[in-house]
């Protein structure tokens, strides 16, 4: 290998960060917007505290007692009384029992074949048994909805996952400089260059006192004369980023009695990282002098992205372990093995991302209910007794997505499951889905059923190993959608017939004249074939027929376009057949659920 590639052999200084003091004039701080480079962005990442653990701990009235949370045999959270006893995620049960007699074991709520609502059952079996985390979904929303009142409207709020969030504190944070030091709002008449002459220097202010800032050098003796003064106005900018986080924390555990972690930084990169450096119920700053010692003793496979297949691939390909080790390596020798998108490899170690905290769009266009079965399903009947499980998970979901947003209804319901004796493995059946007056588990077993005796071959042997149930095109429902007993329901008359055709959508998506249509989408025309014997309400019930078959088509093609169906319930045919370059150290694993 060649010896330029190793880090560990080259001397590391702090000259790899740069733009660690960046001029701040009064241009950056009148201006409105100056997005991921400007000079004073202060992004911040919050995080719940051992989340899974803390839902419980609420539902059951619980406090300061050690609580774990079960998954079938696995440990999936561990709250931080029980991490005192040394227990640990993925720890076996009885191995956890035995350092800790007095623990509190919870198992997720599970569906039950019958039961319309996930319960907390003695000793549920995968076999019957389907996990529901429906508890952690809405008390995740709760958060969110306190983040959302708690911090200025002008803070963009994006949601990383179930339990933490992003926040671009930048706006709300300048009109609050504005506001405390208002002679920073124009430029004195005898600023040397007008708008881009550059700030005086901001006066010395304590740090925000519930918050921990990370030293600019761990070794100096007197850290707080290093650290505890702001230098530069966006030191500033970060502890005043640091109030509005704390206060918007207690508020969550005021309302919700959550407990939540917090990092403040420059870039959603580094207040990801500091977040973990004080938990639980802390809140830590990273100002942008103390980055490179930050970094430079950190192992790098504790970054985000890089603890798994592509840390390793690192270790091994370059023979190094920290981000020092791999600060010398060149740019140009990294994408030569990792290709092109390795850049962004490369620019985390320096501290550098250039990602936009995004709010994500509260409406999921989809929902998918999914079970790998512990025992295969081999023959159709046996299929029935878990799509009714996966069907009251469906219905659940969606009513209390439309009590929030009434509007919203999906356009298909589709089921994919995985028979491994076909040769083409995994397949999908869907359907149109029509309004109907109440969701309830009946009415989407009864959509769902049919889809499974479209799918079973009774003919042909089956071992199905998973099978998943799901609803796709969620979207405000259009005025005038067919309900299910209108499609049951057979037309009496011509005038009937229309009306029906009429609540179909608001545009009618095709022409009728005589024998035949013409799809107004994509031109089709479809032709009845001859007939001298065909009365006119024959007639009339042929022409739906195709009308649905071609609606089916475009529903096909829709379905096809909609990112957020779990990659791997898609039929295996239409995934990519080799990632390359950084892309194939990054596989999703399936867990059951």
């Amino acid at each position: 290998m060649d010896t330029l590639w190793k880090g560990k052999e080259k001397a590391h200084d702090a000259t790899h960060f740069q733009d660690l003091d960046p001029p701040i004039t009064y241009r950056s701080i009148l201006s409105a917007n100056l997005g991921v480079r400007d000079p004073l962005r202060v992004i911040a990442l919050c995080d719940s505290d051992a989340f899974y653990a803390a839902c419980e701990m609420v539902r059951l009235n619980i406090l300061d007692k050690p609580l774990v949370v079960l998954q079938w045999a696995l440990l999936i959270a561990v709250n931080y009384e029980a991490r005192k006893f040394g227990i640990t995620r993925m720890m076996p049960l009885k191995e956890a029992k035995e350092r800790c007699p007095g623990l509190i074991v919870v198992h997720v709520a599970t569906y039950k074949e019958g039961e319309p609502e996930p319960g907390y059952w003695e000793n549920p079996d995968t076999k019957t048994h389907k996990v529901s985390l429906d508890l952690y979904r809405r008390e995740s929303i709760k958060v969110l909805h306190v983040y959302k009142e708690g911090l200025p409207e002008n803070t963009e709020i994006e949601k990383a996952s179930i339990d933490e969030a992003f926040f671009d504190l930048t706006r709300p944070v300048r009109q609050i400089l504005l506001h405390r030091f208002p002679y920073l709002a124009q430029p004195p008449d005898d600023a040397p260059d007008g708008l881009d002459t550059p700030l005086p220097a901001p006066p010395d202010l304590s740090w925000h006192q519930a918050s921990t800032v990370i030293p600019i050098d761990p070794r100096a003796e007197d850290i707080e004369a290093v650290q505890f003064s702001p230098q530069t106005w966006h030191d500033v900018a970060l502890s005043i980023g640091a109030e509005l986080m704390h206060q918007v924390r207690q508020e969550i555990k005021m309302k919700l009695n959550y407990t939540t972690s917090a990092g403040i930084a420059r870039n959603k990169f580094l207040a990801k990282l500091c977040a973990s450096h004080r938990k639980p119920m802390g809140q830590t700053i990273l100002r942008n002098a103390s980055i490179p010692n930050y970094l430079l003793g950190l192992p790098f496979q504790k970054i985000r992205f890089l603890g798994g297949k592509l840390g390793v691939a690192l270790a091994d390909e370059f023979d190094v372990s920290s981000v020092a080790e791999l600060l010398p390596i060149s740019l140009e020798s990294m994408q030569q093995r990792f290709g092109e998108e390795s850049i962004w490899v490369y620019q985390v170690l320096r501290g550098i991302d250039y990602t936009e905290v995004k709010a994500k769009s509260a409406l999921n266009k989809s929902m998918l209910a999914a079970k790998n079965l512990p025992t295969p399903i081999t023959n159709i009947a046996d299929g029935y007794q878990w799509i009714r499980v996966l069907a009251a998970e469906l219905a659940l979901r969606l009513t209390e997505a439309r009590e929030t947003t009434p509007s919203l209804w999906p356009k298909t319901i589709v089921l994919h499951a995985r028979n491994i004796l076909d040769r083409d493995g995994r397949k999908s059946k869907q359907a149109p889905w029509p309004f109907v007056r109440e969701v309830t588990v009946d009415v989407v077993a009864g959509a769902a059923n049919k889809l499974w005796r479209e799918f079973c071959d009774a003919r042909a042997p089956m071992k199905v190993t998973g099978v998943s149930l799901g609803f796709t095109g969620i979207e405000g429902v259009e005025t005038g959608l067919k309900r299910l007993d209108a499609f049951l329901k057979k037309p009496s008359s011509k005038r009937e017939f229309d009306e029906a055709e009429d609540c179909t959508s608001a545009e009618k998506p095709v022409s009728t004249r005589g024998n035949s249509f013409v799809c107004k989408r994509c031109g089709h025309k479809a032709t009845l074939s001859p007939s001298a014997t065909r009365s006119d309400a024959e007639r009339e019930e042929a022409l739906s027929k195709l009308r649905l078959e071609h609606e089916d088509f475009h529903v096909a093609l829709e379905l096809s376009r909609v990112p957020e169906v779990d990659a791997a319930a898609r039929p295996a045919k239409r995934r990519k057949k080799k990632d390359e370059g950084i892309a194939k150290f990054f596989t999703r694993d399936s867990r059951d659920a």
